[in-house]
C-alpha cells in the first residue's frame, strides 16, 4: 500500500495537470475569465450562474424567499428541488466568498476545482487499487478529469461535475467496504455525493458497483469474505442514501411535478461517430464524448496483450470496459444507466463512468510493469484500427488525426524510454504528461469554439447586468408589488441574477402548472417548455401583481437581426395586491384564445378579438392548417382585422419565426418553432382609424392562429384593477415558506394568491385549491386573515428517513466502538500474566 507522500504527489500532479489544461484551453478560445465569452448551452445561456447568485443571496440574507420557496422566479416556485439539483455540492458554498458582481468568476472557479478534485481523487483511488508509480497515477487521474465528457459537456453544467467527483470517491468507499475499513466515513461520503447531485451520483454508484464486482472476482477472496464485503457495500450505500433523503426525496418528487420538456426516444449513435469521439478535436451533442488522451487509450488497449497481468484480472477489466461501452448503445441498459428515462439533451450523460473504467484499465495495465514490446505493438495496432474506424465519421476534422498522431508517437516513445535509466525515465514522464496536457488543452479550446460557433454566445457579468440590477433595486416594492426584470433577458433565470420577482424561470423542475398556465395566457418558452419566459403584457402584469417592469435593449449576444438601441427604463402601473378576492363558483376553464384566458383570470372583459384575414404577398388567400391556424412559409404576408380606434394591438403567433409590423410601426421579432420554442404574445402598437394591418415576414415554415390579434382597452383594464384593489388584501406578509394576508372585514368568496398552484401549498390547514392555475382557498367564514404555507412534497418523509438513517449510523458506530474496546481489553488481559512473569528490568517484548 503506497504511503501518504506518493498519494499526495499523485493527487497534486493530477489536479495541477487538470487546472493547467483547462485554463490553457479556455485562454486559447478566449472563454471567460480569459476572454469575452462564456460557456453556454443552446438558448438557455449559462443558466446555472443565476442559481449560484441565488445561493449567494441566501448566504448573505438578501434573497426573496428561503430554502423552501423562491419568490424571484416563475411568480413563486419551489426552491428545495433546485437547491438539491444545482447547489448542494460542498464546492458551491465557495461562491459566498466572492463579490456578487463576480458570480460568474465564482462559478468558473468552482467548475475548475471540481475537475481538479476529480483528478486528484482518481489518482488516489488508482494507488489504493494497486501500487505503482505516482506520476503515472497523477497523469491518468488528470486524463480522467479532462475526458471529452468533462470538458465538452459537463463544464457548462457544473452539477454534472459532481458525478465526475463521485465516481472515484465511491470507488474508494467500495474498496473500504470490501476490506471492512472506515465504516462510518463511507456512508457519510455516500450521503454527500447523493445530496450533491443524485442523478450523476446514481450513475457513479452503478460504476462503483461494477468496479467492486471485478475486485471481488479478481481478488480470490473466500465466499464468506465476498458476502461480507457485498453486505457492507449495500449497507453503506443504503445508509448514505437515507442520510441524503431530506434533499433527495424533494428532488425526486420535483421531477415528477415538472413539465415533461423534451420527449425524444433513444437512438444509438453510429459506431463511426462513437469511435471518432475517442479522438481529439471532434464534437457532437448526441454521441458519447469518450476522448481521454492517446496515452491513456494506448495503455488501456494494451491491457489485453499485457502478459505480466494475471489472466483473470486482465480479461475481467478488459471485458468490463467493452461491456459498458456496448451497453451505452443498447436501449435497456441505456435506460438503466439514466434512471429509466432518456434525458433531455445529450443521451450519453453516463459517459464519465466509461471514461473512469478506461482509466482504471490503463492503470491495471501499467501497475504490473511497463508494457513489453508485444503489448505495446498490439495496443498501438488496435488503437490505430479504432482511429481508422472513426475516419468514416463526418465528425473528424482537420485537427483530429494530427493531434492523435502526435499523442500516439509521444506515448509510444515514452513507454519505450521509461525502462532505460533514470534520465530517460524523466524524459518519458515529460513526454507522456506533456502529450496528455497538450491534447487536453487543444481539445478544451476546440470544444469551447464549437459551442461558441454552434450555440448562443453570452457575455459575462458586465455593464448590462449592473444597469439592470440598479434599475430593479430602485423600483423594487416587494411584497407590495412585483418588479419584473424584463422580457429582454440575458439568461432564462434573469430574476435570480439581477433581482426582482419575474415570471421567467428555467430548471429541470419547472412546474408543469406554471408552464401550462403561462401557455394559456400567451407566454413564450424555450427548451420544450422547461424555460418559461417573462410575458410583457399589462393584463398578466395586473393578474400577477407586477407594478414595475424593466424594459431595455436586447442582449447583443442573442444574435438579433433587429437593431435595438433603447435605454434601460422602468415603467410603473397600478397593480392589485398579491392576494385578491374573486367571485364564488368555479371559473370557466381555459380555452384556446390567450386573450380570453387572460380575461377569465382577470375577471373582466378587456379585449376585442376580431376576425382576421391573412393573405400572401400576391394577394391570394392562405390555406389553413387544421381548424384554427393558417399555414405560412418563408415570405411576406398581410394580416388584417378591425379593432376600436385607440386600442392597443397585440399579436399572438406562438409558432412563427420571423418579424411582424403594425402599419409603419417598428418591427417586432417572434422566435417560435413548436414544440421546442414558443413565441410570446407581443405588443405591436396603437390602432388608428379602426383597422389593423399587420405585415408578417416569417423566415421558416410555421403557423399563424386565426385569432392572432387582440386589441386591449386600457380604460376597462384600469377599472378591473381598481375593483381588485378595492376588495383585495389590506396587508400581505411574505416569508420563505408562505403568505399571510389580512382581508377586509366580512370578506367572502374565493381568496386567490398570485402564484402558481404548485404541489406543496396548503391554506388554513388543508391543501390549497387551484383557481385557473393559481393558489386559492375559500375565505374564512368571518373574514380576517388567511394563512397559506408551502412545504415541498417529500420533505417530511425525507426528514424521517434521514433521521432513521442517522440513528442506524450512530447505533452502528457505537456497536463498532464497543467491540473495538472489548477486543483491546481482551488483548490486554491475555498479555497481562506474561508481562507479570518477566524478571524485573527485563526488556519489553517487541512485536514483529
Amino acid at each position: 500500500m503506497p504511503t501518504f507522500r506518493p498519494r499526495l504527489r499523485a493527487g497534486s500532479l493530477a489536479a495541477l495537470l487538470t487546472v493547467a489544461a483547462v485554463c490553457a484551453g479556455d485562454a486559447v478560445a478566449r472563454v471567460f475569465p480569459f476572454g469575452p465569452h462564456t460557456r453556454s448551452v443552446n438558448d438557455l445561456g449559462n443558466q446555472f450562474v443565476p442559481f449560484h447568485a441565488r445561493l449567494w443571496d441566501l448566504l448573505h440574507g438578501n434573497a426573496d424567499g428561503g430554502l423552501l420557496l423562491n419568490w424571484s422566479s416563475g411568480y413563486g416556485t419551489s426552491f428545495l428541488p433546485d437547491l438539491g439539483t444545482y447547489l448542494t455540492s460542498p464546492f458551491a458554498l465557495l461562491v459566498g466568498v466572492f463579490p456578487r458582481d463576480r458570480i460568474d468568476l465564482a462559478v468558473y472557479v468552482v467548475t475548475v476545482l471540481k475537475m481538479a478534485s476529480a483528478a486528484a481523487l482518481m489518482a488516489l483511488f488508482l494507488l489504493t487499487l494497486r501500487g505503482g508509480r505516482w506520476w503515472v497515477a497523477g497523469a491518468l487521474g488528470g486524463s480522467y478529469a479532462l475526458c471529452g465528457w468533462s470538458v465538452a459537456e459537463a463544464s457548462y453544467n457544473p452539477m454534472w461535475l459532481d458525478g465526475l467527483v463521485a465516481l472515484p470517491l465511491l470507488c474508494l468507499v467500495a474498496e473500504w467496504a470490501r476490506t471492512g475499513r472506515h465504516r462510518i466515513a463511507g456512508p457519510l461520503l455516500v450521503a454527500v455525493v447523493w445530496a450533491a447531485n443524485f442523478y450523476t451520483a446514481y450513475m457513479a454508484t452503478l460504476g462503483a458497483a461494477l468496479v467492486l464486482a471485478v475486485r471481488l472476482f479478481t481478488e480470490r477472496d473466500d465466499r464468506r469474505a465476498v458476502v461480507r464485503g457485498l453486505v457492507r457495500a449495500v449497507c453503506t450505500v443504503g445508509i448514505g442514501v437515507g442520510l441524503s433523503a431530506p434533499v433527495l426525496l424533494p428532488v425526486y418528487l420535483g421531477t415528477k411535478h415538472a413539465y415533461p420538456g423534451w420527449d425524444r426516444p433513444f437512438a444509438p449513435a453510429a459506431w463511426p461517430d462513437v469511435l471518432a469521439r475517442l479522438l481529439p478535436a471532434t464534437y457532437s451533442f448526441f454521441t458519447p464524448a469518450l476522448f481521454l488522451g492517446t496515452g491513456t487509450l494506448l495503455l488501456a488497449v494494451a491491457l489485453a496483450f499485457q502478459r505480466s497481468v494475471p489472466g483473470r484480472e486482465r480479461w475481467a477489466w478488459a471485458g468490463l470496459v467493452a461491456g459498458v461501452a456496448l451497453s451505452m448503445q443498447w436501449e435497456p441498459t441505456h435506460l438503466l444507466g439514466h434512471a429509466f428515462a432518456t434525458p433531455n439533451g445529450s443521451p450519453y450523460r453516463q459517459t464519465f463512468v466509461l471514461a473512469g473504467l478506461v482509466v482504471i484499465a490503463a492503470w491495471v495495465s501499467v501497475s504490473y510493469g511497463w508494457p513489453e514490446r508485444r503489448a505495446l505493438l498490439g495496443g498501438a495496432a488496435v488503437l490505430v484500427l479504432l482511429a481508422a474506424g472513426g475516419g468514416f465519421s463526418d465528425l473528424v476534422t482537420g485537427w483530429t488525426y494530427p493531434l492523435f498522431a502526435v499523442g500516439l508517437v509521444a506515448a509510444v516513445c515514452a513507454l519505450i524510454l521509461v525502462g532505460r535509466g533514470r534520465r530517460l525515465a524523466a524524459l518519458a514522464a515529460v513526454l507522456l504528461i506533456g502529450a496528455q496536457a497538450g491534447q487536453a488543452a487543444a481539445a478544451t479550446a476546440y470544444f469551447d469554439r464549437q459551442r461558441l460557433n454552434r450555440l448562443d454566445d453570452y457575455a459575462p457579468w458586465g455593464e448590462r447586468q449592473r444597469t439592470q440590477a440598479a434599475v430593479v433595486a430602485g423600483a423594487d416594492g416587494w411584497p407590495g408589488y412585483r418588479t419584473d426584470p424584463g422580457r429582454e433577458q440575458t439568461t432564462t433565470n434573469d430574476p435570480l441574477l439581477v433581482g426582482g420577482q419575474g415570471g421567467a424561470y428555467y430548471s429541470s423542475h419547472t412546474p408543469a402548472v406554471l408552464t401550462r398556465t403561462m401557455r394559456a395566457l400567451g407566454g413564450g418558452w424555450t427548451s420544450n417548455g422547461r424555460a418559461v419566459q417573462s410575458l410583457d403584457n399589462p393584463v398578466t402584469d395586473a393578474v400577477f401583481s407586477v407594478g414595475a417592469r424593466v424594459r431595455g435593449p436586447r442582449d447583443p449576444h442573442q444574435g438579433s437581426n433587429v437593431p435595438d438601441d433603447r435605454p434601460v427604463t422602468v415603467s410603473r402601473a397600478e397593480a392589485p395586491p398579491l392576494v385578491t378576492v374573486r367571485g364564488p363558483g368555479v371559473p370557466v376553464p381555459y380555452g384556446r384564445s390567450p386573450f380570453r384566458n387572460q380575461e377569465r383570470l382577470l375577471g373582466s372583459r378587456v379585449y376585442t378579438v376580431p376576425t382576421t384575414v391573412l393573405r400572401a404577398a400576391d394577394g391570394g388567400a392562405v390555406a389553413d392548417k387544421g381548424a384554427y391556424d393558417y399555414r405560412v412559409g418563408r415570405g411576406t404576408y398581410t394580416l388584417t382585422a378591425a379593432c376600436p380606434a385607440g386600442s392597443e394591438a397585440y399579436l399572438w403567433s406562438p409558432d412563427m419565426f420571423g418579424r411582424a409590423r403594425l402599419g409603419d410601426g417598428p418591427e417586432v421579432e417572434f422566435k417560435g418553432q413548436l414544440p421546442a420554442r414558443r413565441a410570446a404574445m407581443q405588443h405591436l402598437g396603437t390602432v388608428g382609424g379602426g383597422s389593423v394591418r399587420v405585415t408578417l415576414t416569417p423566415v421558416r415554415a410555421g403557423t399563424v392562429p386565426h385569432g392572432a390579434v387582440g386589441c386591449l382597452d386600457r380604460a376597462r383594464l384600469a377599472s378591473a384593477v381598481t375593483a381588485l384593489k378595492r376588495t383585495g388584501a389590506r396587508a400581505v406578509h411574505v416569508t420563505g415558506h408562505g403568505v399571510r394576508a389580512e382581508l377586509p372585514p366580512g370578506t367572502t368568496k374565493t381568496v386567490v394568491i398570485a402564484a402558481p398552484r404548485i404541489a406543496g401549498w396548503s391554506c388554513q390547514g388543508r391543501p390549497a385549491d387551484s383557481y385557473l392555475g393559481l393558489v386559492a382557498t375559500p375565505a374564512p367564514a368571518r373574514g380576517g386573515a388567511v394563512d397559506c404555507t408551502f412545504r415541498p412534497p417529500g420533505l417530511r418523509a425525507g426528514a424521517v428517513a434521514g433521521a432513521g438513517s442517522l440513528a442506524v449510523l450512530v447505533l452502528g458506530g457505537s456497536v463498532l466502538s464497543y467491540r473495538r474496546r472489548r477486543s483491546e481489553t481482551g488483548r490486554s488481559a491475555r498479555s497481562g500474566p506474561d508481562r507479570a512473569q518477566q524478571p524485573a528490568g527485563a526488556p519489553e517484548p517487541v512485536e514483529v
